[in-house]
């Protein structure tokens, strides 16, 4: 069923809506072909795939949806995932989905979600649901230190040759301002786990603002007044090799990385782990983050209604844009051969806009070609 369904996506679903970008590119990249594969009647966020390519994915947090993360079952509808109680809080357990937005699956077919808790203040944690078998995996834990007030854990990387999660958590949820963003290294045998690089220059976010069609968004400040908002380390990805971790703070002109040998080498002090950062690259503004095997390394422009590439001579530039990836969120590779991205519309909601809200459905998930295959994990 699965696979006679993705064939149709295949044929059926470009129709939707189908369009010829010219690219700001070099000469090795061509114009590229976008899809639109889905439009739902909520925001989505991120999104993942099993090794058979069913399409799991979360509504975006930032509208407090109820169905927190969901499975595409066609173009238009969704059900929830891995089924609606684990969608549904409730009293004596916290065997349910509050509040998400990262997730990605691994080639064991087992979907790993954050969880950040803070929606109906329970303690962060990291579910791994097998769709092989339709049962839960493991739940590992995130309480504080590994969290702490204002903590926001929304994307991950899977290691599976060091068996680490690598969590970047940007610092921005409630009572965060960004200063406190850093990277969570934990060990998927033992759950042992550390928060790395807090306030380190390389995840905490630059003085720049978030600019949208000409608008800088603004939330309000200590005083009421408002101010920009500024958003820590967001996007992380990994090479194939294992060797390289690449994060950015979403507010930002710098994409940076580190070995993973040093993000797991526990003698480091903080200051020495620091000096092991490498700044990597220019980048705008940018949330999501994925990589192919052949090293480029792909991210969702906020600002401008695009998707960019970092190519391995360290340039960027400029692959899709559409106008309807309004706030192009996550991205992530695909067994059917494609990136997909969510537009999630967070520039348009209302606090950005003196209280009237632009956003409207259906909101769009994309998918195009990358340059060269990825990995579905990363």
């Amino acid at each position: 069923m699965r696979t006679t369904w993705m064939t149709a996506i295949s044929f059926a679903l470009g129709a939707l809506a189908t369009s010829v970008l010219a690219a700001e590119a070099p000469t090795d990249i061509h114009p590229v072909q976008t899809e639109v594969v889905a439009r739902l009647p909520n925001s989505v966020g991120n999104v993942a795939f099993t090794p058979d390519n069913q399409i799991i994915f979360s509504h975006h947090p930032f509208y407090s949806p109820d169905v927190r993360v969901a499975k595409l079952l066609s173009p238009t509808t969704f059900e929830p995932f891995p089924n609606a109680e684990w969608n549904t809080p409730r009293d004596g357990t916290d065997h349910y989905l509050d509040n998400v937005l990262g997730l990605r699956s691994d080639e064991n077919g087992v979907v790993w979600i954050i969880d950040m808790g803070f929606r109906t203040h329970i303690t962060p944690k990291l579910v791994g649901w097998n769709t092989r078998t339709n049962k839960l995996e493991r739940i590992y834990y995130l309480p504080e230190p590994l969290t702490r007030a204002g903590s926001q854990p929304q994307d991950i990387v899977i290691d599976q040759k060091n068996r680490k999660f690598y969590i970047a958590d940007e610092d921005i949820g409630p009572g965060g301002d960004g200063s406190h963003a850093a990277i969570i290294v934990m060990d998927m045998d033992s759950g042992y786990a550390r928060r790395l690089l807090d306030g380190d220059h390389s995840t905490i976010p630059e003085n720049v603002p978030i600019t949208v069609d000409g608008n800088d968004l603004t939330v309000p400040g200590k005083d009421g007044k408002p101010v920009p908002i500024k958003v820590g380390c967001d996007g992380i990805t990994m090479d194939m090799q294992a060797e390289w971790v690449y994060f950015a703070p979403l507010s930002g002109r710098s994409l940076y990385r580190i070995r993973a040998a040093d993000l797991n080498n526990e003698t480091l002090s903080p200051a020495q782990l620091s000096s092991k950062v490498e700044r990597y690259s220019d980048k705008p503004n940018n949330g999501g983050l994925s990589i192919d095997y052949a090293g480029n390394i792909y991210l969702t422009a906020v600002e401008n209604k695009s998707v960019g590439v970092i190519t391995p001579d360290r340039k960027y530039h400029t692959m899709i844009s559409d106008p309807g990836l309004v706030w192009p969120d996550g991205i992530s590779y695909s067994p059917d051969g494609y990136m997909y991205v969510s537009a999630s519309q967070v520039s348009a909601a209302a606090m950005f806009h003196g209280g009237k809200a632009e956003n409207k459905t259906p909101y769009l998930i994309y998918r195009f070609k990358p340059l060269a295959a990825g990995y579905i994990s990363r």
